[in-house]
């Protein structure tokens, strides 16, 4: 499954996606920094109508989706590390050799996370510790992304192919676990384009750990092949997750799932 994310250049936000194990870049992020234009799609159209080699997609640069300003998956017009440098060297710009060695580095970085992976797990880690988190916190979400990967590599090898089909068997386990979807669970939260389980307490990590991991488990013990008995699956490991969180609430006399967010606990802990 391909992963998005946005890295930063100077302080300019430039999406990205793992494509084909590796980093491909937004085009028009990368216009749009290299020559502050206003419109960087025209700037580009015009650049690909300019150099017949570049008005080609393939194997130059393709369409990939990318998360766009409205806050949907859209599909964007991306360059690989190599693509983006053959884009750079047709624009006249200051910025071209910092963004060279910055595209270097960001495409090094993500071939050493390939060949060894707890590179990728450090770097995580002190994200996580730089942004404020507390150290026992973040040994949780560690392991909840760990258990998170194999989840998904079985979805993968059992039918998933198509990004609807994670969102769908996502949902499931997390209306039974908890009782509402994803997306409602964003919106109780109060958050929009952020990663719900970085806004998570211990417990919602560890109801989201126990149903991700119930269901592979269930999967792997009854070879289940397709999305619709992955998707039955799901809702049986998310019942396992939910049923265990009704007791602890009943004891607790208090619901598990919470609008506290990780902005709100940073603020509530740096005013103690």
């Amino acid at each position: 499954m391909e992963t998005t994310k946005i890295a930063l250049f100077k302080g300019r936000k430039i999406r990205k996606i793992l494509h084909k194990k590796e980093w491909w870049f937004s085009i028009l992020d990368v216009v749009a920094v290299l020559t502050d234009s206003p419109q960087p799609k025209t700037y580009w159209a015009k650049m690909k109508d300019r150099d017949k080699e570049m008005s080609q997609p393939f194997p130059f640069w393709e369409q990939l989706k990318l998360l766009a300003e409205d806050g949907k998956m859209r599909e964007t017009d991306c360059a690989d590390t190599e693509g983006v440098f053959r884009i750079i060297q047709s624009i006249p710009s200051p910025k071209a050799e910092p963004l060279k060695r910055w595209l270097a580095k960001v495409g090094y970085e993500r071939v050493q996370e390939i060949e060894n992976p707890e590179l990728a797990t450090k770097r995580t880690r002190v994200l996580y510790k730089l942004k404020g988190y507390p150290d026992d916190w973040i040994e949780k979400r560690m392991r909840g992304i760990a258990i998170r990967e194999e989840l998904t590599d079985e979805w993968q090898k059992r039918g998933a192919r198509e990004k609807k089909d994670y969102e769908i068997l996502t949902a499931e386990i997390s209306k039974a676990s908890f009782g509402i979807t994803p997306s409602e669970y964003k919106k109780l939260k109060g958050l929009k384009r952020e990663n719900l389980r970085d806004h998570m307490d211990d417990f919602e990590l560890i109801f989201s750990m126990l149903g991700e991991r119930a269901t592979t488990e269930i999967h792997r013990n009854e070879n289940s092949q397709g999305v619709p008995k992955l998707k039955s699956d799901a809702k049986a490991g998310g019942d396992i997750a939910g049923g265990a969180r009704r007791k602890l609430e009943k004891r607790l006399g208090r619901s598990i799932v919470s609008k506290t967010n990780f902005r709100k606990l940073n603020f509530q802990n740096k005013l103690k």
